[in-house]
């Protein structure tokens, strides 16, 4: 199981008729839940709790456009079903806005440190994620599928994620979150990396 989240192709792996144990605080995704069914693998969670300093009790920033506001709407009831805090900075309705102002928002909540990570719908995800960037301290990334979650986290310690949801079915999208929460930057190398965007976004030259 990758780090909390139980997805279809962990099921995959398990022999049909068997089981799979994880922790009482791991996310598990519906697809995983529908092919356990389909194999007959039963899923059992363990009796232990996640510890109070667990990232699922830290605050999440949440914003949209209105072509984001319903997957935002649903993403929050997900995120708050999970056990985090959601902190949602609008939009509050379908009504036309610009995705600047909400990008904004979001990642000025995670450079300030008011939010542990981001997430922020537009239509495409690709505004977002640029307005998002230009916001000293945010490292905004634009993510459509798992594997790319995952690299987000693991290589570039992205603290904001992008969504686009005119591309993403509502379930892909939790998937998405799900797996991008879940994930932990990995440091050694990719560390010195993320040093030089940062050093880029002070204006000195990466060493």
């Amino acid at each position: 199981m990758s780090r909390g989240v139980l997805t279809a192709a962990d099921v995959e792996a398990v022999p049909r008729g068997g089981e799979i144990l994880v922790p009482r605080d791991s996310i598990v995704t519906d697809q995983a839940r529908e092919l356990a069914g389909e194999r007959g693998v039963r899923i059992r969670v363990e009796e232990s709790v996640a510890a109070p300093g667990s990232s699922r009790h830290r605050p999440v920033a949440l914003g949209a456009d209105h072509a984001g506001y319903e997957l935002k709407e649903f993403l929050k009831q997900f995120l708050l079903a999970s056990g985090y805090e959601v902190r949602d900075l609008g939009t509050d309705s379908p009504a036309p806005v610009d995705y600047p102002d909400f990008a904004r928002a979001v990642a000025e909540a995670v450079a300030a440190g008011a939010a542990w990570r981001g997430i922020v719908v537009d239509g495409a995800g690709i505004g977002s994620a640029i307005a998002a960037n230009k916001v000293p301290g945010a490292r905004a990334a634009l993510c459509y599928d798992r594997a790319t979650a995952r690299n987000s986290r693991e290589h570039n310690d992205a603290n904001v994620l992008t969504l686009g949801a005119r591309l993403l079915r509502p379930e892909d999208a939790r998937e998405i979150v799900a797996v991008w929460l879940a994930t932990e930057f990995a440091g050694g190398r990719h560390q010195r990396r993320v040093d030089k965007i940062t050093a880029l976004e002070r204006g000195r030259a990466p060493k």
